[in-house]
């Protein structure tokens, strides 16, 4: 498994990720992809239980006036050119990239608006103890901006509730952000990492990564 993920890495190893930056300065809200990671805890996974319906989504919104869930927010929030909003807050139009494939999209029904950490995986991983209430936290977390993205219905499928031992994106710099953003999300939500996932981060922390800049955040309580 680890060693799949080896292939394709090498020759990109001197590309930055668009999120890759000089170090920065000791930050509370910053890292390095690096140090973010020696901060998660290890521990074996525990997918019993779970169900999709133990995260309900999607809420109101951060705006419960505008008639738009949260779904429909990620993607005006995402939008490269905003669509147009009707009644019930209907999208038409816009235009958005799918940066998990890198594809075009112009119509906001071919899109899916993912859980970067899939609720799956979020159970196994600690959520299951959590209530109710905080798990619809986090299944509607707009709060920090990589919980939630925009991805087309085929990229969303190919990763399914896979981590990243099984699955990141293809091409260029597309995996250090994905990366960066998926260790910054377990942080802001005290997630664990099993021992595969920890040593697949740990081969992108020590090659291609290691730059990544991981924004950290505090979740809602």
């Amino acid at each position: 498994m680890i060693k799949n993920l080896m292939r394709g890495l090498v020759p990109l190893a001197l590309v930055l990720s668009p999120l890759a930056a000089p170090a920065p300065a000791a930050s509370a809200g910053i890292q390095l992809f690096p140090d973010a990671l020696a901060e998660l805890t290890e521990a074996t996974e525990d997918s019993q239980g779970y169900a999709v319906a133990a995260f309900a989504h999607w809420d109101k919104g951060l705006d419960t006036a505008d008639d738009c869930d949260t779904r429909a927010e990620v993607l005006l929030a995402e939008a490269v050119e905003a669509p147009a909003t009707g009644t019930a807050c209907a999208l038409t139009g816009g235009k958005w990239t799918s940066y998990y494939d890198g594809q075009t999209v112009t119509d906001p029904a071919l899109l899916r608006v993912d859980h970067l950490v899939p609720l799956a995986e979020a159970w196994a991983s600690g959520a299951s103890a959590w209530t109710p209430a905080r798990r619809a936290l986090f299944a509607n977390d707009q709060g920090a901006a990589a919980t939630l993205v925009a991805v087309t219905a085929r990229s969303q499928k190919a990763k399914g509730n896979q981590d990243p031992a099984e699955w990141v994106p293809d091409g260029n710099a597309a995996y250090c952000r994905y990366v960066g953003e998926w260790v910054g999300t377990k942080l802001r939500w005290g997630l664990s990492v099993d021992k595969d996932e920890m040593e697949a981060l740990k081969l992108f922390a020590d090659g291609p990564c290691e730059e990544t800049v991981v924004q950290r955040s505090t979740a809602p309580q």
